[in-house]
C-alpha cells in the first residue's frame, strides 16, 4: 500500500511513513494511491461484531505491511480500553429514521479519541521499531489538543506541543490541555485564532531545516493516519441500520474537513452512503463554496461552536484532488491561489463534489434554539457542534433514507452554551470531576514562527 501527495510532487511512502511525516514535502496531504473494496458480503458481515472486530477489518487494507495483524489489534484493543461505553459509538434515535452517533466516550469526550488514541499507540510501535524519538506539533481549535495531549502524555518516544488560540476555547477544552503533568506534553496559547495556529504549523513542517533537526511529526487531520481511523465509525454506524442492504445518509458538524472526508473514503470503499451532509456554522467557506464553486477566505468569527470556527479546512484539499481526477498538479494551482485569498473549483470538479457531498449553515440563535428543542421533544442533552449537526440532519432528511447525524462532543465540553440554550449546566463525568480544581501549565506565546521554533528547541527532550 502506497500513499501519494495531493499535489503530486513529493516521494511515495508508506502507511507507516505517511504516519510519521503527517504533511508531505511539496506541502500536500497525503492520500493512499489506490482506495482498497470492501463488498457487501465483507460489509454484511460486519453486522454484530464489536467496534474493536470491525476497527481491524476497516483498517488492515490500508496498513500493508507497516503493521503486523498482531500489531495492528493490538494497538486497537489498547487504544479503545479507557472508553467509558462499550460499544464506543452507540446510537440513539432522535426522531423517525434520524439517528445520533455518540462520539464522545473517550476519555476527552470528543470524537478525536477515536483517532488520537489510535495513533498514540501507532507511534509508540513504529518509534519503538525504529529506536527513534519524534517532537510532535499540532494546532487545535479544541478538540484535537486535548485529545493529542491525552494519548501521547508520558510516552518515551514523543514530546507533544499544541498551538491553540488564546482566548477562544472553552475552558474545559483549555483545561483538558493545560492541567496533565507530564513533562513531554506542552500547551501553547497563541495570539490569534485557529487559522494562525494552523498556518504556523504548516510554516515549520515546510521549513526543512528546523523540520528535519527536531524530527517534526504531525497528528492534526492532516495526518493520513488520523483520517483512516475515523472511517470505522461509518462502517458500525451503517452496519447497524441494515447496509449493505440500505442506503445511509450522514451529517457532520465540520471545520477541518477530516471527519466528513472519512465519509467520503468509506463510500468510496463500497459502503452505501447515500449523502454527505457538511454542518457548519457562521464560519461557513464549505457552505459557501459547495453551493457557488468560490472559496474565498472571510474572518474569523468567534462562536458557542469554537472548533467550527475555520476558514481553511485543510483536508478539503483531499476532497479537491480526488474531484479534480488526481491530478496533483491542479492542486498545487488552487492552494497557490488559496494563499492569496481563494479560488474557484472547476465546473466539473464542483459536480464531482456535489455528487457527494451537500451541505447547510446553521446561525448561533438557531443553534441555541435546537439546542433547547432537542432536549424537550427528542430527550437530548447536545453540545452545541452536535445540534449544528442534528439541525441540519433533520432538514436534510429524507424519510425513506436513515440519517446518521454526528454528535462529536459531550455537551459537559460546552457548559456555558448548553446552559444558556437549555437552562441545565451539563456535569462533566464523574471520572473528570475535579478537573476545574487541578492546576494548570501553559505557555502564552506570540503568532510568530522564530519564536515558536525557538521554543521548541529549547523544550525538547536531549
Amino acid at each position: 500500500m502506497k500513499y501519494v501527495s495531493t499535489r503530486g510532487n513529493a516521494p511515495e511512502l508508506t502507511f507507516a511513513d505517511a504516519m510519521l511525516t503527517g504533511l508531505a514535502r511539496d506541502g500536500g496531504l497525503y492520500v493512499p494511491a489506490e482506495i482498497p473494496q470492501m463488498s457487501a458480503d465483507d460489509i454484511r458481515a460486519l453486522q454484530g461484531l464489536s467496534y474493536e472486530e470491525t476497527a481491524f477489518r476497516v483498517i488492515q487494507p490500508f496498513v500493508g505491511e507497516s503493521f503486523s495483524d498482531d500489531e495492528l489489534r493490538g494497538c486497537i484493543e489498547r487504544a479503545y480500553a479507557g472508553f467509558g461505553h462499550n460499544a464506543r459509538a452507540p446510537m440513539v434515535q432522535l426522531a423517525p429514521n434520524h439517528f445520533l452517533l455518540e462520539l464522545f466516550h473517550g476519555p476527552t469526550l470528543a470524537f478525536k479519541d477515536f483517532a488520537m488514541q489510535m495513533i498514540g499507540q501507532l507511534f509508540q510501535v513504529e518509534l519503538s521499531k525504529r529506536g527513534e524519538r519524534v517532537t510532535i506539533v499540532g494546532a487545535t481549535s479544541g478538540d484535537t489538543g486535548s485529545a493529542a495531549i491525552e494519548a501521547f502524555k508520558g510516552l518515551d518516544a514523543v514530546d507533544v506541543f499544541i498551538l491553540y488560540p488564546h482566548g477562544r476555547v472553552s475552558e474545559v477544552q483549555r483545561r483538558q490541555m493545560t492541567t496533565p503533568p507530564e513533562s513531554n506534553v506542552h500547551a501553547l496559547a497563541m495570539d490569534g485564532h485557529f487559522d494562525d495556529c494552523q498556518a504556523r504549523l504548516k510554516d515549520m513542517f515546510n521549513h526543512f531545516e528546523f523540520r528535519d533537526g527536531v524530527k517534526l511529526a504531525g497528528v492534526n487531520s492532516i495526518n493520513w493516519a488520523r483520517v483512516l481511523v475515523q472511517v470505522v465509525y461509518y462502517f458500525t454506524a451503517a452496519a447497524s441500520l441494515g447496509a449493505p442492504d440500505r442506503k445511509i445518509s450522514f451529517t457532520v458538524p465540520t471545520g477541518n474537513f477530516g471527519d466528513i472526508f472519512a465519509g467520503y473514503i468509506a463510500k468510496q470503499m463500497g459502503l452505501p452512503i447515500d449523502r454527505l451532509v457538511v454542518a457548519t456554522n457562521q464560519n461557513d467557506i464549505l457552505d459557501r463554496c459547495l453551493k457557488t464553486g468560490a472559496y474565498e477566505k472571510g474572518d474569523v468569527a468567534p462562536s458557542i461552536s469554537p472548533s467550527m470556527d475555520i476558514q481553511v479546512s485543510s483536508n478539503f484539499e483531499r476532497a479537491l484532488y480526488f474531484a479534480y481526477g488526481k491530478d496533483g498538479a491542479a492542486v498545487a494551482q488552487l492552494m497557490d491561489e488559496l494563499a492569496n485569498g481563494g479560488f474557484s473549483v472547476s465546473q466539473g470538479a464542483l459536480q464531482a463534489l456535489r455528487e457527494d457531498f451537500d451541505s447547510g449553515r446553521v446561525s448561533e440563535d438557531e443553534t441555541l434554539a435546537f439546542i433547547k428543542e432537542a432536549n424537550a421533544t427528542m430527550g437530548e442533552l447536545l453540545c452545541p457542534h452536535s445540534a449544528i449537526a442534528a439541525k441540519i440532519g433533520e432538514d436534510n432528511r429524507d424519510p425513506a433514507t436513515p440519517m446518521v447525524s454526528l454528535a462529536t462532543a459531550h455537551p459537559a465540553k460546552f457548559p456555558d452554551a448548553v446552559e444558556n440554550a437549555s437552562g441545565i449546566r451539563p456535569p462533566l463525568p464523574n471520572r473528570m470531576a475535579d478537573l476545574y480544581e487541578r492546576s494548570e501549565r501553559v505557555t502564552r506565546v506570540p503568532n510568530d514562527l522564530t519564536a515558536l521554533e525557538t521554543l521548541i528547541q529549547e523544550r525538547i527532550a536531549k
